[in-house]
């Protein structure tokens, strides 16, 4: 189906290209409660002991047993727990996994389970300073938790020693726990050489509707009893069944870009079990995809005008020394690639379509430090017919091992759980009516954002039992929000938004990163990783307002 821009904030080459920098900020911290947010005891032991009763969830589910297993470190592509030999971190500490069995329904809980796969490093630090464990969701929706953790660790590395068990998951839909099948990797790779990212004409149109079609069809034969049920707001339920089976007493939270928004709706649901929480790359709360979509099409534009300037102040810019005139050579390269995609040297013979440039360019803008990939990967497009390191990055932000052929399942989940929390999709004409509105934000990517309006038009069910909702008033400690000036997945104005939805400043204070990129405590910025490691690690939370970079 058609796709536009996930809101992932970790996948493996840009991951790995954040790099650190120096700030300063100024932060008024709010003393809290000093024994928020800790857990009870029970972190860093090989088998998590029986958890006590759940309300509403049979004694198997609420009172069960977590058997933590040292287990391989997976990769972000493989999006599962693998076993052989274990990756240790710097200390030696194994990685461990563990299934979580919650009810498929939970207005059915004694109904049919699925397991959702979990991964975590145990603290380093003494016993008597530990805090508990801290779940983290690294974005999607659709992105794997036990794939990312593993990869991400470094970055968290000063929390894992200042007391918390690192602990993430696959949330229910995504990879091993119980992850969405639509069409094989093969199948896959001919949707996307074949879908034509700006129909002109009715048969272009015809031929994509014919091929959304099999890809819902596919879905639904492959995971159609599971489709209903893979919300966000069932994901926020399992969440705390994990935390009550690992023996906190509250949530100790990190949610990045989609995590955000299943951190405000954990909040919303389980407001006195709220704990030490963070949000970094806060989405936009709004219902009305129209606006969302208008605002993200801005965010992408916004980074891309600031590499855009960024580049033409370098020798030999692909996109010229005017930074406004970049905008006509990308578009430019966009249509000649709607006539005729460019080959590369992918083994698979596969070449580099419209669709597959317009997301290389977008993954590039989620760093500041990939805009260099960005300038090889146009340079080789541009002045030489050359689409491989466009291709690349296109791969890696889909989840395509260009190694194997093989995907994750990043791309059908992604597509679930978003149409099971709206189902609600454009027929063509509708989404056409905005077009203009769309071009106008983004000229670049515009056109191409628009079409992901109809993205759950044809869906197997058009109305989600239990929509997300944010509001958490009485939440029992503040969740601080992060967001960054120039975030091209999360714009800002979505951030201030969520903090009005939640319950204002009081219950959600802003933190707010001046600079580039998505995910401001990966950016190395000195100010927002202290002020976050504070909250986190000490309970402290900096005053609403405050402004790093």
């Amino acid at each position: 189906m058609t796709r536009a821009f996930s809101r992932i904030s970790h996948f493996p080459l840009l991951a790995v290209l954040l790099a650190t920098a120096a700030t300063a900020c100024t932060t008024t911290s709010l003393p809290i409660g000093v024994e928020e947010g800790r857990g009870n005891g029970t972190a860093g032991a090989d088998d998590t002991p029986a958890a006590g009763p759940y309300e509403g969830l049979p004694d198997e589910i609420g009172q069960q047993r977590l058997e933590w297993a040292d287990c391989g470190a997976p990769t972000a592509l493989q999006g599962a727990a693998v076993t052989g030999e274990p990756r240790d971190l710097p200390d030696g500490t194994p990685w461990q996994c563990a299934p979580l069995t919650v009810p498929v329904d939970y207005a059915d809980p004694e109904g049919a389970t699925i397991e959702i796969a979990l991964i975590r490093a145990v603290s380093s630090a003494p016993e008597d300073t530990r805090v508990g464990s801290l779940v983290f969701n690294f974005g999607g929706p659709g992105g794997s938790g036990v794939g990312t953790l593993p990869s991400a660790a470094a970055e968290y590395e000063e929390l894992r020693a200042g007391g918390f068990d690192l602990v993430s998951f696959d949330p229910r839909g995504v990879g091993e726990s119980a992850g969405i099948v639509c069409l094989d990797d093969a199948e896959l790779d001919e949707y996307d050489q074949t879908l034509d990212s700006s129909p002109d004409t009715p048969e272009e149109e015809a031929a994509n509707e014919a091929a959304n079609e099999e890809y819902i069809a596919a879905c639904e034969e492959h995971s159609g009893e599971l489709l209903p049920h893979v919300t966000t707001t069932n994901t926020a339920r399992d969440m705390d069944v994990l935390r009550h089976v690992l023996g906190d007493e509250r949530l100790n939270y990190f949610g990045i870009s989609y995590g955000t928004e299943l951190g405000a709706v954990y909040a919303h649901l389980f407001p006195g079990k709220v704990g030490r929480t963070v949000l970094d790359a806060v989405v936009d709360p709004r219902s009305d995809p129209v606006a969302v979509a208008l605002l993200d099409a801005e965010g992408f534009q916004l980074a891309l005008d600031h590499y855009l300037a960024d580049c033409a102040t370098q020798p030999d810019c692909p996109t010229g020394d005017d930074p406004a005139a970049g905008n006509d050579v990308l578009s430019g390269l966009l249509d000649d690639l709607d006539d005729a995609p460019l080959p590369t040297r992918d083994p698979d013979r596969r070449r580099l379509t419209q669709g597959q440039a317009t997301t290389a360019i977008a993954a590039a803008l989620y760093s500041q430090d990939s805009w260099e990939y960005l300038t090889i990967g146009l340079t080789e497009a541009l002045d030489e017919g050359d689409g491989s390191t466009l291709l690349l990055l296109a791969d890696f932000y889909i989840g395509r091992d260009p190694a194997t052929g093989q995907y994750s399942n990043q791309g059908p989940a992604n597509a679930a759980i978003r149409c099971a929390d709206d189902p609600s999709g454009m027929t063509v004409p509708e989404l056409l009516e905005h077009e203009d509105e769309f071009v106008e934000a983004s000229p670049v990517f515009g056109e191409f954002m628009v079409r992901g309006l109809s993205g759950c038009t044809g869906w197997p069910f058009t109305e989600s039992p239990e929509p997300p909702a944010y509001d958490a008033p009485d939440a029992a400690a503040p969740l601080l929000l992060v967001a960054t000036t120039g975030d091209p997945a999360t714009p800002y104005a979505g951030a201030q938004r969520m903090q009005e939805a939640i319950g204002g400043a009081d219950v959600a204070p802003l933190l707010t990163y001046d600079g580039e990129g998505h995910s401001a405590y990966t950016s190395g910025d000195d100010c927002v990783v202290e002020a976050v490691n504070a909250r986190l690690l000490e309970g402290t939370v900096p005053e609403d307002g405050t402004t790093c970079g």
